[in-house]
């Protein structure tokens, strides 16, 4: 505990420092309404930067969830909860899972949607890598649908350009628990 309160004194010492240098440079030097104006904008980035990169999963809601379902065609009817949801990302990285919990009526129809599904594969079918099916940068979207053990999944792939990560998105319901896990992996 003493090692986080003396990390958020840190951090709060530094931005200070840097707002009132923001404030006092210009003001020592003559310009006093561009030291107060500069002060401001500093102060609002930095907010604006920790309000999104500390707090990020704890801004996810109910509708960044049905957004991100609703890019591979799969939609809750039913209320839902977000049971965790969590990301990190690393340079040239990015990776965000959550879990929701869902109705026993959406998980029953979505998993008669993914069998329906015309490259719907059962448990013993072999499974492709999704990735390897289209070049990673120019390739076309995909889709990919199956059975596991434990689970139905649906897999989407998407390049983005030469340069650029693909969208690699996967979406597992579980068959016997109404649960819906989504995991998004940029590299």
């Amino acid at each position: 505990m003493f090692y986080y309160v003396l990390t958020a004194l840190i951090i709060l010492v530094f931005f200070s420092t840097i707002i009132f240098l923001s404030y006092w440079i210009p003001k020592k030097i003559g310009f006093l309404r561009t030291g107060k104006i500069l002060a401001c904008m500093v102060g609002l980035t930095l907010m604006y930067l920790i309000g999104t990169v500390i707090f990020e999963d704890q801004l996810f809601t109910k509708t960044n969830a049905k957004n991100l379902l609703l890019e591979q065609r799969i939609v809750l009817n039913d209320e839902f909860q977000i049971i965790e949801n969590k990301s990190m990302s690393g340079i040239g990285d990015y990776y965000h899972t959550f879990t929701l919990k869902i109705s026993t009526k959406d998980r029953l129809r979505l998993i008669k949607e993914i069998a329906a599904s015309e490259n719907f594969k059962k448990v013993n079918e072999i499974q492709e890598d999704i990735t390897k099916k289209t070049d990673r940068h120019t390739g076309n979207r995909l889709t990919q649908n199956y059975e596991t053990e434990a689970q139905f999944i649906r897999v989407y792939f998407k390049p983005q350009g030469e340069g650029y990560a693909p969208t690699y998105r996967k979406i597992e319901i579980d068959k016997n628990r109404d649960l819906l896990i989504f995991e998004d992996i940029d590299e």
